[in-house]
């Protein structure tokens, strides 16, 4: 008997197999990776060759200054980590830290207990949050224009609620927030620092391994199809923005902490820094991409590069032109990044 007229099955590609059927879709993936981590080393280094004393510069002291400063940006990143994956953007991010701040400042002045305070602007940052979201789903607004309109919106009740003043607040364990050195000295670091690792170890796991996050990368990918496959898509878009909007609440709670005031007039542009971030750790304008990881480190990445600005004496207009670049190239990276997806 022979085996002549014998066909052999065909095969389905190893993983190895098909990786070097595309050349360099290894190296690019790694890039995407590990982008944001080089690109964080890569401005440490930078700086720290350029500064007089690159000692102080990598010194553990401006390492804690750093971590602090990051804590801000860092949470309104992670909240638009999920809205920017889910295929939307959000512009109030500043009016909403501003106004949580100064609802949070109004309580504490007021006599509430810290907490109960704290909790007020974390409900404050969700209402805003499912503001947007109910804008985006029912009247079917552009996430654009309904977070631009949010924007004014929220950052003018902030204004009439303070009456257009800052609010001073008593000395509490909110002040204690982002204190540099706390007093509890085996924290080593200031408790929001913590807060923000916490928040975003949760957040990132809930992304990866939750039915949730699952939907959010589906609704970001291809919108028709997740409703197609029975996601309740506008239902998912207002917990998408009002979870991010309790994140930004509490980006809000630790403005106060950093001004030991409510302010209605903090966090101009804010918004800015906070979608450079995530764009710059991977996250996609166009939706179904991003990590929370990437994100902290993409804020890890703003906050050095003010810092090293400081340290090297540069006024301020310089540090607002490289953060600008910064934009344009993240945002052109993101481009990049699309065109690879797409060969």
């Amino acid at each position: 008997m022979t085996h002549s007229n014998v066909k052999a099955a065909p095969t389905v590609p190893t993983r190895w197999a098909r990786w070097r059927l595309v050349p360099g879709a290894a190296a690019r993936a790694s890039l995407r990776r590990l982008g944001p981590a080089l690109a964080l080393v890569l401005v440490v280094v930078v700086f720290a060759l350029l500064t007089d004393a690159p000692a102080r510069y990598l010194s553990p002291f401006n390492l804690r200054i750093v971590l602090s400063q990051t804590v801000i940006v860092a949470l309104g990143a992670i909240g638009m980590t999920m809205i920017m994956i889910s295929g939307g953007i959000d512009l109030s991010v500043g009016a909403s830290i501003a106004l949580t701040g100064v609802v949070a400042a109004l309580g504490i002045a007021a006599g509430w207990p810290p907490g109960a305070a704290t909790a007020t602007a974390l409900v404050a940052g969700g209402l805003v949050g499912l503001g947007n979201g109910l804008l985006i789903t029912s009247l079917r607004v552009v996430p654009f224009i309904a977070t631009l309109g949010m924007l004014g919106i929220a950052r003018g009740i902030a204004k009439w609620i303070a009456h257009e003043q800052t609010v001073n607040v008593p000395p509490t364990w909110v002040n204690d927030l982002l204190v540099t050195f706390p007093r509890a000295a085996w924290m080593v670091l200031a408790p929001g620092v913590w807060i923000m690792l916490a928040l975003a170890a949760l957040t990132a796991t809930v992304l990866r391994r939750t039915v949730f996050g699952r939907h959010v990368f589906a609704l970001g990918s291809n919108e028709l199809a997740a409703r197609a496959c029975g996601i309740a898509t506008d239902r998912l878009k207002l917990a998408i923005y009002g979870s991010a909007g309790v994140f930004f609440g509490l980006a809000g709670v630790m403005q106060l902490s950093r001004l030991r005031q409510g302010d209605p007039t903090v966090a101009i542009g804010t918004e800015l820094d906070v979608i450079a971030a995530v764009v710059i750790g991977g996250g996609s304008l166009l939706g179904g991409e991003g990590s929370v990881f990437g994100s902290v480190v993409g804020a890890l990445i703003m906050a050095f590069l003010r810092n090293g600005c400081q340290q090297m004496g540069w006024p301020n207009y310089i540090q607002e032109i490289i953060i600008g670049a910064i934009i344009v190239l993240a945002v052109a990276l993101d481009r990049v990044r699309a065109g690879w997806a797409a060969t």
